[in-house]
């Protein structure tokens, strides 16, 4: 039987309170808490607003112990993780990345350490509204004609964008200009950027259409050196570390912790008792 219309038709009644130790969650809380965790249904909202407040109650009850929170004072989301930062100075330890490391991290990841290409492009962008199936496939259909008349006759490149171009570049001969990172749409910047010279040997799609697209000219980036870099690596090492041990922390505690209610799943996916 399908019964995933009853998880949007959840009231508070039907989700259960929990207890974590001494502490009871209540279905009121849990059922106030969701509002800040969207989600694809009522049921999964709740899911993860107790998995929320069953974590920062096992924080606060621990830090409580350690003498670190007062014990009559609740925890407030905004301060969860001021208190675990001070719970893990407190009790944990976790190695800072090496210069080694950081080498070794920066030689297998280069490609993450150039400056982007800077290309000359030009283009015609036969438009369509994303949410037109039909609209689109025509608008691939007629750049694709036009990609197969260019390769045929490249110069014809700059008519055929005058005639066919719903950009403003059209009047340019499609000319975008110089193009490098972050300056056009994700979607069409990913395409791009990895171009060679020349005619682009399909038509490149966007949320604005399909692109009949020339790169004209292109200059590749350049590695930066280690030096120049080797303190966001270390940074990045670091915080990898950090969130890892977190998470390790986190999942102890509520190891240890008697729960009632809800089953964290500790192998997998949390999910309502």
């Amino acid at each position: 039987m399908d019964v995933s219309f009853l998880e949007n038709r959840m009231i508070v009644s039907d989700i259960p309170a929990v207890q974590v130790n001494e502490c009871t969650i209540s279905a009121e809380q849990i059922s106030a808490e969701m509002q800040y965790h969207p989600a694809a249904s009522r049921r999964e909202a709740a899911v993860k607003s107790a998995q929320a407040l069953i974590i920062n109650e096992v924080v606060r009850q621990h830090a409580v112990k350690l003498g670190l929170w007062p014990t009559d004072k609740s925890l407030e989301s905004q301060q969860e993780q001021q208190l675990m930062d001070v719970l893990l100075e407190h009790q944990c330890q976790w190695p800072k990345a090496s210069s080694a490391d950081c080498q070794q991290y920066y030689q297998a990841n280069q490609a993450k350490f150039a400056t982007a290409p800077l290309l000359e492009v030009r283009h015609i962008l036969l438009a369509a509204d994303p949410r037109d199936m039909h609209e689109r496939e025509l608008a691939k259909q007629v750049a694709e004609e036009l990609l197969a008349r260019l390769q045929k006759n490249p110069g014809e490149f700059a008519q055929l964008a005058a005639a066919h171009s719903n950009c403003p570049s059209a009047k340019l001969g499609g000319n975008l200009g110089q193009v490098s990172k972050g300056q056009t749409v994700p979607e069409f910047e990913r395409q791009l950027l990895s171009a060679s010279q020349g005619l682009m040997d399909k038509p490149l799609e966007s949320r604005y259409g399909f692109h009949v697209v020339d790169v004209v000219r292109r200059v590749d980036g350049h590695a930066l050196p280690f030096e120049q870099v080797r303190a966001d690596i270390q940074t990045y090492l670091d915080n990898k570390v950090r969130r890892k041990t977190t998470a390790q922390y986190i999942t102890r505690l509520l190891s240890e912790a008697q729960i009632q209610g809800f089953d964290f799943g500790l192998d997998g996916s949390p999910l309502m008792q």
